[in-house]
Protein backbone atom coordinates (compact mmCIF):
# COMPACT_ATOMS: atom_id res chain seq x y z
CA UNK A 1 0.00 0.00 0.00
CA UNK A 2 1.41 3.51 -1.11
CA UNK A 3 2.17 5.73 1.81
CA UNK A 4 0.28 8.92 1.87
CA UNK A 5 3.18 12.12 1.33
CA UNK A 6 3.32 14.56 4.01
CA UNK A 7 1.63 18.05 4.46
CA UNK A 8 3.62 21.04 5.35
CA UNK A 9 3.42 24.14 6.65
CA UNK A 10 5.86 27.34 7.05
CA UNK A 11 5.59 31.31 7.80
CA UNK A 12 6.84 34.23 8.31
CA UNK A 13 10.13 34.45 5.82
CA UNK A 14 9.93 38.21 5.78
CA UNK A 15 12.20 38.40 2.16
CA UNK A 16 13.38 41.75 1.51
CA UNK A 17 14.10 42.88 5.51
CA UNK A 18 16.21 43.74 7.15
CA UNK A 19 18.58 43.92 4.28
CA UNK A 20 19.48 42.69 0.66
CA UNK A 21 22.36 40.34 2.32
CA UNK A 22 20.15 38.59 5.35
CA UNK A 23 17.41 37.90 3.32
CA UNK A 24 19.58 36.58 0.42
CA UNK A 25 21.30 34.21 2.89
CA UNK A 26 17.30 33.17 4.69
CA UNK A 27 16.38 32.49 1.11
CA UNK A 28 18.92 30.13 0.46
CA UNK A 29 18.07 28.17 3.45
CA UNK A 30 13.89 28.18 2.44
CA UNK A 31 14.80 26.76 -1.25
CA UNK A 32 17.04 23.97 0.74
CA UNK A 33 14.73 22.73 3.18
CA UNK A 34 12.25 22.84 0.55
CA UNK A 35 14.47 20.85 -1.80
CA UNK A 36 14.81 18.28 0.96
CA UNK A 37 11.09 17.82 1.34
CA UNK A 38 10.05 17.62 -2.22
CA UNK A 39 9.93 14.05 -2.66
CA UNK A 40 8.38 13.38 0.35
CA UNK A 41 5.53 16.28 -0.01
CA UNK A 42 1.76 16.44 -1.15
CA UNK A 43 0.85 19.50 -0.38
CA UNK A 44 2.98 22.70 1.14
CA UNK A 45 1.44 25.97 2.83
CA UNK A 46 3.18 28.88 2.82
CA UNK A 47 1.18 30.66 5.72
CA UNK A 48 1.32 34.81 5.62
CA UNK A 49 4.09 36.52 5.11
CA UNK A 50 6.15 35.15 2.84
CA UNK A 51 7.49 38.91 1.79
CA UNK A 52 8.32 41.63 3.99
CA UNK A 53 6.15 43.83 1.55
CA UNK A 54 4.30 42.75 -1.57
CA UNK A 55 2.28 44.74 -4.19
CA UNK A 56 1.20 43.58 -7.66
CA UNK A 57 1.09 46.83 -9.93
CA UNK A 58 -0.69 46.23 -13.16
CA UNK A 59 2.81 45.41 -14.97
CA UNK A 60 5.35 45.29 -12.19
CA UNK A 61 5.85 42.47 -9.50
CA UNK A 62 8.56 43.50 -6.95
CA UNK A 63 12.12 42.38 -7.89
CA UNK A 64 14.27 39.78 -6.25
CA UNK A 65 12.83 36.05 -4.80
CA UNK A 66 13.64 34.14 -7.71
CA UNK A 67 15.11 31.37 -5.93
CA UNK A 68 12.09 30.91 -4.09
CA UNK A 69 9.54 31.42 -6.71
CA UNK A 70 11.65 29.55 -9.20
CA UNK A 71 11.54 26.81 -6.64
CA UNK A 72 7.89 26.66 -5.82
CA UNK A 73 6.95 26.99 -9.53
CA UNK A 74 9.05 23.60 -9.41
CA UNK A 75 6.80 21.97 -6.97
CA UNK A 76 3.74 23.12 -8.47
CA UNK A 77 5.16 21.30 -11.63
CA UNK A 78 5.38 17.80 -10.19
CA UNK A 79 2.54 18.07 -8.89
CA UNK A 80 2.58 19.30 -5.04
CA UNK A 81 -0.39 21.71 -4.34
CA UNK A 82 0.55 24.93 -3.01
CA UNK A 83 -1.08 27.08 -0.67
CA UNK A 84 -0.92 30.86 0.20
CA UNK A 85 -2.69 33.11 3.08
CA UNK A 86 -1.77 36.60 2.66
CA UNK A 87 -0.71 38.13 5.81
CA UNK A 88 -0.32 41.30 6.80
CA UNK A 89 2.77 42.38 5.50
CA UNK A 90 1.94 40.81 1.87
CA UNK A 91 -1.78 41.11 1.80
CA UNK A 92 -2.03 43.12 -1.75
CA UNK A 93 -1.75 39.80 -3.96
CA UNK A 94 -3.64 39.78 -6.76
CA UNK A 95 -3.48 37.10 -9.44
CA UNK A 96 0.37 36.69 -10.09
CA UNK A 97 0.76 33.44 -7.72
CA UNK A 98 -1.96 31.34 -8.85
CA UNK A 99 -0.96 32.27 -12.89
CA UNK A 100 1.95 31.89 -12.66
CA UNK A 101 2.62 28.93 -10.05
CA UNK A 102 -0.99 27.73 -9.80
CA UNK A 103 -1.21 28.84 -5.99
CA UNK A 104 -4.36 28.67 -4.24
CA UNK A 105 -4.64 32.10 -2.51
CA UNK A 106 -7.03 32.74 1.01
CA UNK A 107 -7.69 35.43 2.62
CA UNK A 108 -9.10 34.90 5.74
CA UNK A 109 -9.15 31.49 7.84
CA UNK A 110 -9.68 28.53 5.86
CA UNK A 111 -10.96 24.80 7.25
CA UNK A 112 -9.26 21.53 5.76
CA UNK A 113 -9.46 17.73 6.42
CA UNK A 114 -7.24 14.95 5.84
CA UNK A 115 -7.26 11.72 7.20
CA UNK A 116 -10.01 12.33 9.84
CA UNK A 117 -8.06 15.14 11.31
CA UNK A 118 -9.73 18.39 10.92
CA UNK A 119 -7.78 21.98 10.75
CA UNK A 120 -8.45 25.48 10.88
CA UNK A 121 -5.81 27.57 8.58
CA UNK A 122 -4.94 31.14 8.65
CA UNK A 123 -2.01 33.83 9.03
CA UNK A 124 -3.68 34.99 12.46
CA UNK A 125 -3.45 38.64 11.83
CA UNK A 126 -6.42 40.45 13.45
CA UNK A 127 -7.60 37.39 15.11
CA UNK A 128 -9.06 37.45 18.71
CA UNK A 129 -9.56 39.91 21.02
CA UNK A 130 -8.01 43.62 21.41
CA UNK A 131 -5.75 45.46 19.22
CA UNK A 132 -8.96 47.64 17.64
CA UNK A 133 -6.75 49.92 15.89
CA UNK A 134 -4.84 47.39 13.71
CA UNK A 135 -8.28 45.70 13.21
CA UNK A 136 -9.35 49.26 11.65
CA UNK A 137 -6.42 49.80 9.80
CA UNK A 138 -6.79 46.46 8.01
CA UNK A 139 -9.91 46.92 6.98
CA UNK A 140 -8.54 50.30 4.74
CA UNK A 141 -5.43 48.59 3.52
CA UNK A 142 -8.10 45.94 2.36
CA UNK A 143 -10.31 48.20 0.72
CA UNK A 144 -10.09 47.48 -3.23
CA UNK A 145 -9.75 51.59 -3.21
CA UNK A 146 -7.04 52.18 -0.99
CA UNK A 147 -5.25 49.54 -3.07
CA UNK A 148 -5.58 51.42 -6.33
CA UNK A 149 -4.59 54.28 -4.43
CA UNK A 150 -1.60 52.81 -3.95
CA UNK A 151 -0.83 51.81 -7.18
CA UNK A 152 -0.93 55.12 -8.41
CA UNK A 153 2.16 55.76 -7.20
CA UNK A 154 5.27 55.06 -9.12
CA UNK A 155 6.55 51.84 -7.81
CA UNK A 156 10.38 53.40 -6.13
CA UNK A 157 8.01 55.62 -4.26
CA UNK A 158 5.48 53.13 -2.85
CA UNK A 159 7.61 50.61 -1.95
CA UNK A 160 9.87 53.06 -0.46
CA UNK A 161 6.93 53.95 2.19
CA UNK A 162 5.73 50.82 2.58
CA UNK A 163 9.84 49.30 3.60
CA UNK A 164 9.86 52.31 5.93
CA UNK A 165 6.10 51.45 7.48
CA UNK A 166 7.49 47.59 8.05
CA UNK A 167 11.03 48.72 9.71
CA UNK A 168 8.86 51.07 11.82
CA UNK A 169 6.51 47.68 12.85
CA UNK A 170 9.49 45.53 14.12
CA UNK A 171 11.02 48.55 15.97
CA UNK A 172 7.18 49.39 17.59
CA UNK A 173 6.50 44.88 18.72
CA UNK A 174 10.55 44.63 20.12
CA UNK A 175 11.21 41.86 21.81
CA UNK A 176 8.00 40.87 23.08
CA UNK A 177 7.62 38.04 20.40
CA UNK A 178 10.19 36.12 21.97
CA UNK A 179 8.02 35.43 25.09
CA UNK A 180 5.28 33.23 25.91
CA UNK A 181 2.56 35.78 27.43
CA UNK A 182 0.21 33.01 28.82
CA UNK A 183 -2.75 31.44 27.76
CA UNK A 184 -5.08 34.64 29.43
CA UNK A 185 -2.64 37.19 27.20
CA UNK A 186 -2.28 35.37 24.04
CA UNK A 187 -4.78 36.42 21.80
CA UNK A 188 -4.62 33.55 19.05
CA UNK A 189 -5.41 30.92 21.99
CA UNK A 190 -8.64 32.95 23.05
CA UNK A 191 -9.07 33.18 19.42
CA UNK A 192 -8.85 29.39 18.81
CA UNK A 193 -10.96 28.53 22.04
CA UNK A 194 -14.05 30.48 21.11
CA UNK A 195 -13.83 28.67 18.12
CA UNK A 196 -13.63 25.07 19.54
CA UNK A 197 -16.63 26.56 21.49
CA UNK A 198 -18.74 26.62 17.72
CA UNK A 199 -17.15 22.87 16.54
CA UNK A 200 -14.84 20.28 17.14
CA UNK A 201 -11.11 21.10 15.21
CA UNK A 202 -8.20 19.05 16.19
CA UNK A 203 -5.97 21.33 15.05
CA UNK A 204 -5.72 25.08 14.85
CA UNK A 205 -2.38 26.44 12.52
CA UNK A 206 -0.81 29.81 12.26
CA UNK A 207 1.73 32.29 11.43
CA UNK A 208 1.98 36.13 12.41
CA UNK A 209 3.46 35.44 16.29
CA UNK A 210 6.41 34.77 15.13
CA UNK A 211 6.83 32.61 18.29
CA UNK A 212 6.62 28.66 17.48
CA UNK A 213 3.99 27.52 19.73
CA UNK A 214 2.35 24.05 20.49
CA UNK A 215 -0.84 24.27 22.87
CA UNK A 216 -2.75 21.99 24.20
CA UNK A 217 -6.11 23.49 23.77
CA UNK A 218 -7.90 20.33 24.88
CA UNK A 219 -7.59 16.39 24.87
CA UNK A 220 -8.54 16.79 21.41
CA UNK A 221 -7.28 19.72 20.01
CA UNK A 222 -4.00 22.23 19.37
CA UNK A 223 -2.65 25.03 18.64
CA UNK A 224 0.29 25.45 16.69
CA UNK A 225 2.45 28.57 16.03
CA UNK A 226 4.36 27.89 13.38
CA UNK A 227 7.17 30.91 14.70
CA UNK A 228 9.43 32.07 11.58
CA UNK A 229 12.37 31.72 9.30
CA UNK A 230 14.19 34.82 11.08
CA UNK A 231 14.91 33.61 14.24
CA UNK A 232 13.47 30.08 14.86
CA UNK A 233 13.46 28.34 11.63
CA UNK A 234 10.36 26.45 12.27
CA UNK A 235 7.91 24.81 10.59
CA UNK A 236 4.78 22.17 10.96
CA UNK A 237 4.33 18.68 9.09
CA UNK A 238 1.27 16.85 9.37
CA UNK A 239 2.35 13.03 8.47
CA UNK A 240 -1.50 11.80 8.17
CA UNK A 241 -1.47 10.60 11.85
CA UNK A 242 0.08 13.93 13.61
CA UNK A 243 1.20 17.73 13.62
CA UNK A 244 5.02 17.99 14.45
CA UNK A 245 6.44 21.14 15.29
CA UNK A 246 9.55 20.56 14.23
CA UNK A 247 13.04 23.38 13.06
CA UNK A 248 15.06 23.03 10.94
CA UNK A 249 19.00 23.11 11.60
CA UNK A 250 18.08 25.47 14.68
CA UNK A 251 17.82 25.25 18.60
CA UNK A 252 14.32 22.89 19.18
CA UNK A 253 14.40 24.24 23.03
CA UNK A 254 13.29 27.51 21.36
CA UNK A 255 9.99 25.73 20.48
CA UNK A 256 7.20 26.76 23.35
CA UNK A 257 5.50 23.18 24.13
CA UNK A 258 2.76 23.55 26.85
CA UNK A 259 1.24 20.18 27.52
Amino acid sequence: MQTKKNIYFLSDFHLGAPSYEASRIREKKIVAFLNEIADGASEVFLVGDMFDFWYEYKYVVPKGYLRLLGKLADLSDVGVKLHFFVGNHDMWVSSYFQQELGMAVYFEPKEFEWSGKKFLIGHGDGLGPGDKGYKRLKKVFRNPVSQWLFGVLPPQIGIGIANYMSKRSRIKTGSSEDVFLGEDKEWLVQYCKSKLAEKPYDYFIFGHRHLPIDFKLSEQSRYINLGDWIKFFTYAVFDHEDVHLLTYHSDPSKINRNY
